[in-house]
């Protein structure tokens, strides 16, 4: 919501400066996006006489202009400007002068062998319009030396403010001074609007065919004979332009105004071009409107639209037609102000795309009680700028009466707030906020006004309190020390470990990933998704029409952006939500990292003492390995199953569970045709663990880490070899040697495995070193042999695997 300083004093008689206003709207809840003020931008550009304009001796299209700026003697400036002629008066830029238009910081220059010290600008190089035809022509009586910015009216803040949808009052510039004025900013004016007389009978009816009459409660229409539109005054056409909105011609300029002004849209229909009466009722299937906005919409019955006897002229509270449209030959106008149903308005605006200012106003609410001032003010605007004699008004249907009344004791408000303000003052702030307030004591009656439908009890009345009295007034304290038991922990379980999965990917140098909860429906299917149910009803793209079933889409197609980029070494992680259905069981939190190129663990990139080694199965399976640690869960008796769901290769991945009941996740290289249905190039590895599925970690009596013990004997290293069949996996072999003696062994590695010549083709030899290490005392060789058969027995009997010879 855009509004300018001196449109906002139209309304609020105040002496506070822009800091005090703009402090203020902060404080009590419109909160100020942003101030644009040209004053400061423009002070530089002064009003200049061109003494002469003499042809460039160098340049066919330049002229050297001897330019006098009310300070001191005549400057010398080439201009390019085909209107720069002797005697005009102009817009003189100094050098060092920033010209918005151009981004550029003006100096003193040559131009074709010539000297140059300023610039006569255009509209465009100033940035107030986009005319740049020629250089701005002031009229004669044009004061030189002035500020430029002061004679055009451009030193007017313009001050934008974040309206929260719960606030329709404060779409209007009214409503923001009624709340600075209840928060002592100045004093409330232009509160009440004359009525209007009309002549006569309003000639056109209008007729409510709808089946639900709240779509629309009340219709007020008035015809407006004789009047003459052309372009609106110039002080109405500076007041839109302020806020963006481009002057059309005086009736349409009107009802913006009104918008803004008072926040009640309204339309204006060329009175000629109605056939017969109006109707409001629902659109029929298939029918269409060719709108303000030279876009031609096709309707349905969920639409409300205001037609004649030839078809729709209007949809209903969001946009007029072209047909009815006023233009300069317009004499005859009919003037709407109606009550729309704020869903229905959201409805349709969504489903038709169109954002207007109506819209904006009708989907919150606006004042229901101002249907009849707000026809009567246009009216009124009408007449005073376009001429013309008015009928009497029409209003069909009837404007709700919005009456509803609060029991409110005034020790609501600090017992709510903790805030201490006295009821006489909270009586004072609501009235001066329009509610109505009847009784005496503690204990009041509080009518909300027409234009507040968010106020539905108590609460809604302490928060108008305080935002007004100012919560910088609630004195800080601090919280009671508890001295007799020791807090206890505030974050959830999965809170922790979310927040430790995270810290933990970061240190293994992943950079942390956000990327949509949504994704193509395609993208879905790919990775065990596209459930009908998890299809959006309201995508805000096509490509994000579905929710994740992983977090792994994302991250490759991050990846692939930042290698399309040049950084294809790219390590990224996500923590976050899942959706394997639309029921709360069917939302998981997970963690998920994708390596690519050569951004593996131990470093990225080429190195002087080798090659640059890719990324590969291993690298995705040490990194979720290394997140089950770091989160305490007891691996005991965790499986690595090779093999993993079908967007991982089926050689190169594997499953992590606890049982094939309880998988908890997998690691692995991207499968090739993942790859091509998402046009990404590897190598890419990647593993998802299910955060929630997990064990919960080990119970610790204490979070202080365990003393520090060390062995005062020397750890001794056997290497075993030994040879299995194909198809036994290395890890079952480290598992027998551990289970051996426990006690002992400090330490399994594989660090061999040979498959080839001497080895029987359907054997392999697999090599592992064991590291025993002594707690009692020195072993002697005797014992050392002694674990060594236990270890080969073991191995044997769960295995079958025999001693390389």
């Amino acid at each position: 919501m855009k509004f300018s300083l001196s449109w906002l004093k139209d309304h609020l008689d105040t002496t506070a400066s822009l800091d005090e206003i703009v402090e203020t709207l902060t404080r009590i809840g419109l909160e100020v996006e942003g101030v644009e003020d040209k004053a400061k931008v423009l002070a530089p550009y002064s009003i200049a006489y061109v003494i002469s304009a003499e042809q460039h001796p160098n340049a066919d299209r330049l002229r050297v202009c001897m330019v006098d700026t009310g300070e001191g003697a005549p400057v010398q400036v080439v201009c390019g400007a085909p209107n720069a002629r002797t005697g005009m008066k102009s817009v003189f830029s100094p050098p060092g002068t920033y010209i918005p238009g151009k981004n550029i910081t003006l100096g003193v220059g040559t131009i074709r062998g010539v000297e140059s010290r300023g610039m006569l600008c255009s509209a465009a190089e100033l940035g107030i319009s986009d005319d740049h035809d020629g250089i701005i022509d002031l009229p004669e009586d044009a004061p030189v030396g002035q500020p430029y910015a002061a004679y055009a009216g451009l030193d007017d803040p313009v001050i934008e403010i974040n309206l929260t949808p719960n606030r329709p009052d404060c779409t209007s510039i009214h409503g923001i001074a009624r709340d600075l004025a209840a928060a002592g900013l100045g004093t409330l004016t232009k509160d009440a609007v004359e009525p209007v007389a009309g002549q006569g009978a309003c000639p056109v009816s209008v007729t409510l065919d709808i089946d639900d009459a709240k779509l629309c409660p009340a219709f007020a229409l008035r015809l407006v004979r004789g009047v003459r539109n052309g372009p609106s005054p110039e002080w109405l056409q500076r007041r839109l332009t302020s806020i963006g909105l481009r002057p059309i011609n005086a009736l349409v300029d009107i009802t913006n105004y009104i918008t803004f002004d008072r926040g009640r849209p309204l339309h204006v229909f060329d009175a000629k071009k109605v056939k017969g009466n109006l109707t409001v009722r629902r659109a029929k299937e298939g029918e269409e409107v060719l709108a303000l906005d030279t876009r031609t919409y096709k309707l349905d019955p969920s639409v409300v639209v205001i037609a004649d006897e030839t078809g729709v002229e209007s949809i209903g509270g969001i946009m007029g037609g072209e047909h009815s449209g006023v233009d300069e030959n317009t004499t005859e106008v009919l003037i709407e102000a109606a009550l729309w149903d704020p869903l229905n308005i959201a409805q349709t605006g969504r489903k038709l795309g169109i954002i207007t200012d109506a819209r904006y106003r009708f989907e919150r609410g606006v004042d229901p009680a101002f249907t009849g001032p707000g026809l009567d003010l246009a009216t009124r605007m009408v007449i005073d700028l376009c001429g013309g004699e008015a009928s009497e008004a029409l209003v069909a249907g009837e404007v709700p009466a919005v009456t509803r009344s609060i029991d409110f004791p005034f020790a609501e408000v600090p017992r709510l707030s903790g805030l201490d303000v006295q009821p006489d003052e909270s009586r004072t702030i609501l009235e001066k906020l329009g509610f109505g307030v009847s009784g005496s004591g503690g204990r009041v009656s509080v009518t909300p006004p027409s234009w507040r439908p968010d106020i539905e009890g108590k609460a809604d009345l302490v928060e108008e309190v305080i935002r007004i009295a100012g919560v910088d007034r609630i004195l800080p304290q601090p919280l009671p020390r508890i001295e007799a038991t020791v807090a206890k922990p505030i974050l959830t379980p999965i809170q922790r470990r979310t927040r430790l999965a995270k810290r933990t990917l970061a240190t293994r140098g992943l950079v942390e990933a956000v990327t949509w909860s949504f994704v193509a429906k395609g993208e879905a299917e790919l990775f065990g998704g596209g459930d009908a149910r998890l299809a959006l009803a309201n995508p805000i793209a096509a490509d994000l029409s579905d929710m994740r079933p992983s977090l792994l889409p994302g991250l490759l197609k991050a990846a692939q952006r930042n290698a399309d980029r040049g950084f294809g070494d790219v390590a990224l992680f996500e923590v976050g939500q899942t959706f394997a259905s639309d029921q709360p069981e069917g939302q998981s939190i997970k963690a998920a990292a994708v390596r690519r190129g050569t951004a593996r663990a131990e470093g990225v990139g080429r190195h002087w003492d080798g090659g640059a080694v890719a990324v590969d199965v291993f690298d995705a399976k040490a990194d979720a390995l290394a997140l089950l640690s770091a989160l305490g869960v007891p691996v005991g008796g965790l499986q690595v199953v090779a093999g993993g769901p079908s967007w991982l290769h089926p050689g190169r991945s594997g499953t992590l569970q606890f049982g094939p009941k309880n998988v908890i996740g997998s690691f692995g290289e991207i499968h090739p045709k993942i790859l091509k249905a998402l046009d990404l190039k590897g190598p890419l590895v990647a593993f998802e663990l299910t955060l929630d599925a997990l064990p919960p970690a080990k119970a610790k009596p204490t979070k202080m880490k365990p003393k520090l013990t060390l062995s005062d004997f020397q750890p001794i290293s056997r290497d075993f070899a030994f040879v299995v069949g194909r198809a036994v996996a290395a890890g079952d072999i480290v598992k027998a040697a551990q289970a051996a003696e426990r006690a002992l062994i400090a330490g399994i590695e594989v660090f061999d495995v040979y498959e080839g010549t001497g080895i029987d083709p359907d054997k392999k030899s697999v090599a592992i070193a064991v590291t025993l290490q002594p707690t009692e005392k020195t072993l002697t060789d005797t014992e050392i042999e002694a674990v060594s058969a236990k270890i080969v027995g073991e191995v044997l009997k769960k295995t079958g695997a025999v001693l390389r010879g």
